[in-house]
């Protein structure tokens, strides 16, 4: 099992772009959660920050061992999802991979995540 926080930089001037991405998938929550099973993610939850005049996004995921890259995806809700990356994303900014340092999932929860 995979535990990560991950933050992204968001480009300037896309902040209403963000608004949609987030909003799109909100609205397609049932579609959305059938793509976590390929990637056998548990919980994927995003946040969203303004600090010092810049915008960022968080990913945190619990995810098993094996599962689906979301680029290796050719469900209509990961290809809309991977386009607004695309579009919001600023690739010049090295993603910020938050170190772990205590995961409390109770056994009977991690039991569940690995018999599925």
């Amino acid at each position: 099992m995979t535990v990560e926080l991950t933050r992204f930089r968001v480009k300037e001037g896309k902040s209403e772009r963000v608004d949609e991405w987030l909003k799109f998938l909100n609205d397609n929550m049932k579609d959305v959660l059938v793509t976590l099973e390929g990637e056998k993610m548990y919980v994927e939850t995003i946040f969203r920050e303004h600090l010092n005049g810049e915008e960022f996004l968080y990913w945190y995921s619990v995810q098993g061992k094996d599962g689906q890259e979301v680029d290796q995806s050719e469900h209509w809700i990961d290809q809309r999802h991977l386009e607004f990356w695309d579009e919001c994303i600023d690739e010049t900014f090295k993603p910020k991979d938050l170190k772990t340092e205590v995961v409390m999932i109770p056994q009977r929860v991690r039991d569940s995540m690995n018999s599925g």
